[in-house]
């Protein structure tokens, strides 16, 4: 779950970056807004399939002792 909170992270702060260089007219800070947002996005979505692979490990667990 971590990982998906810190990609949500990565992704405010590339976006606050990318604003940031937009209005400044920095053209490298605009860039690294977004890397920092991309980066965040793939962050967030290793969290979700981490969830879903232990979300699936969890229900196979629980069928072999259910039965």
């Amino acid at each position: 779950m971590a990982e998906k909170a810190k990609g949500k992270m990565d992704q405010a702060k590339g976006k606050a970056k990318e604003t940031l260089g937009k209005v400044s007219g920095n053209d490298r800070l605009k860039t690294e807004g977004k890397i920092d947002q991309a980066k965040g996005k793939a962050e967030e979505a290793a969290g979700k399939a981490d969830q879903s692979v232990r979300g699936i490990g969890d229900s196979l667990r629980g069928r072999r002792h259910g039965s």
